[in-house]
């Protein structure tokens, strides 16, 4: 059937979005993006007294243990605010520090010795929520991002209201009713017959941008190095030199470099980096190592993360469900898309995916991200091949019901309502540990 061409306007729409490029971790680099945000409207020569940054638990999970790109190996919600405090560009979006010198975090470390930082855990339902606020002598600037990473909801001088709008007013042109209209069904009809050169330059982006940070993980001393581990022991045997081992070391190692600090851009997929390198990592090594055309390949990465983002909308930007098992599913759904099979094959391959590995929590950005990674690529490849060879989890088989739409809608429940307690003893634990 071809396709109704304002649709196939709409779905590009959301993938140019939603696949954008981003330097580290995204939630310290929200911080830094609000705080570069408010130093815009900071008075000429006026000295900031004390800064304080209000941010929700989800912010505190996904910052406290992952090193900020550029700051030299340091960690944590006040190092991000005053790297955008002090050298951000707030019109950069998520590469908002990209440009910091390794020289100008001598002046980062003593403005964090010489000033406050005040970091307050804001009680507040929003799971992505950061407020900075800059005090001085005659007042306070504030910036308020809610939802999204760079959609700002609130501005204020003092009592001066200088840009207030709805927190559902999101930055993205693609409202969320927009997005609640993908189906796995339309994403597969739009990789099988968009036109390619339609998505060609994003892809293009994807597989330049990831596959370098990917290769950076597997040559360099990164985190817990999970992805160059994978590899050597691959080459003395205690891993099969097989596709599925090579590519959840290639898309593992691409989040051990990220987790780590390294400073090399990603492509997000959903608003978080590990989501766009699970995407896409295991397609593209997989695909170079089965010498699969290039066509194909860009057709089964449109795949995978357009059906990550529909996935993922379900979910929430940020929960206790850890997301890379969103882009996971959509990997094993590409799989069999790469390899020419039906669209009943690929949902059983997504769900598969989903009922296996949906247990995995979110606690936090840290080195045990591309651990995470490397588990649900493996998980990809098994529900990949079941599902071609016939074999998948049928509905009423715990959480995957008898289509895939109506599994989705059950990981979204399993996300955003069964998962709230976990999300909240999972915060407790991390401000409780110090250690």
């Amino acid at each position: 059937m071809p396709l109704d061409p304002p649709i196939v306007e709409k779905a590009l729409e959301i993938l140019h979005e939603e696949v954008v490029p981003a330097q580290g971790c995204t939630e310290p680099i929200a911080i830094a993006f609000v705080a570069a945000k408010a130093r815009e409207f900071l008075p000429p020569n006026e000295t900031i007294q004390k800064m304080v940054v209000r941010v929700s638990g989800n912010i505190i999970k996904n910052v406290k243990s992952v090193v900020v790109p550029g700051s030299g190996g340091m960690v944590g919600i006040e190092v991000a605010a005053v790297m955008g405090l002090l050298y951000g560009d707030a019109s950069r979006d998520l590469m908002v520090i990209s440009g910091i010198k390794p020289d100008e975090m001598e002046a980062v470390r003593r403005w964090m010795r010489e000033n406050v930082v005040e970091v307050l855990h804001e009680n507040t339902p929003i799971n992505l929520y950061v407020m900075v606020e800059l005090h001085t002598e005659t007042g306070c600037i504030s910036v308020e991002i809610k939802h999204l990473h760079t959609n700002i909801t609130q501005i204020k001088r003092n009592r001066e209201v200088l840009l207030e709008q709805p927190c559902n007013d999101c930055v993205f042109n693609t409202p969320d009713e927009e997005r609640q209209k993908l189906s796995v069904r339309l994403v597969y009809d739009l990789a099988r017959q968009i036109e390619l050169e339609r998505i060609r330059p994003l892809m293009e982006q994807v597989i330049l941008h990831n596959s370098r940070i990917a290769q950076e993980g597997l040559s360099g001393n990164w985190g817990v190095n999970i992805g160059r581990v994978i590899e050597e022991h691959i080459a003395n045997g205690f891993y099969g030199d097989d596709v599925r081992n090579h590519a959840a070391a290639f898309a593992a190692a691409g989040s051990d470099a990220r987790m780590s600090g390294c400073a090399l851009p990603v492509m997000t997929t959903s608003g978080s980096g590990n989501q766009g390198m699970a995407a896409s990592l295991a397609l593209i090594d997989y695909a170079r190592r089965m010498q699969i055309d290039d066509e194909t390949l860009m057709r089964a990465l449109f795949f995978s993360h357009l059906t990550t983002v529909h996935i993922k909308t379900r979910v929430g930007r940020l929960s206790a469900y850890c997301g890379v098992i969103c882009s996971a599913a959509a990997v094993a759904g590409a799989l069999c898309f790469i390899n020419g099979h039906d669209f009943e094959t690929i949902s059983h391959a997504i769900a598969n995916t989903l009922g296996d590995v949906s247990g995995i929590i979110c606690d936090g950005a840290k080195a045990s991200c591309a651990m995470k990674i490397s588990t649900t690529i493996y998980a990809a490849f098994d529900s990949y091949i079941l599902a071609t060879h016939g074999k998948y989890l049928h509905g009423g088989d715990g959480i995957v019901a008898h289509d895939i739409e109506a599994t989705l809608e059950h990981i979204g429940r399993l996300a955003q309502d069964g998962m709230k307690t976990t999300d909240e003893v999972i915060i407790e634990i991390m401000n409780g540990n110090r250690s």
